[in-house]
């Protein structure tokens, strides 16, 4: 974990564009994130997240006007609630 005056000057050099973003999370999530960043040659876990959520937003967009995009975003989110307990911190 970074120093606490590293985080304070990488807040200070991105105060206005950036929040740090602290999260817990089961060894499962680490070793999917550090997956998805291998996968789509991503610079690591900090990145699979940001892709994760861009993802997530394309898909949302996309089931506005496709419906098999809607469906499948339904199929997810089903799925996630179901087994959410899998994985929370």
């Amino acid at each position: 974990m970074a120093t606490k005056e590293a985080q304070a000057r990488w807040r200070s050099k991105h105060a206005l564009v950036k929040k740090q973003l602290n999260v817990m999370a089961k060894r499962l999530i680490h070793e999917d994130l550090e997956e998805i960043a291998k996968s789509f040659d991503l610079k690591g876990k900090a990145e699979a997240v940001t892709f994760a959520t861009f993802i997530t937003k394309a898909m949302q967009q996309q089931a506005d006007y496709n419906p098999e995009a809607k469906r499948i975003m339904e199929l997810l989110e089903t799925a996630y609630k179901r087994d959410r307990d899998i994985y929370r911190p």
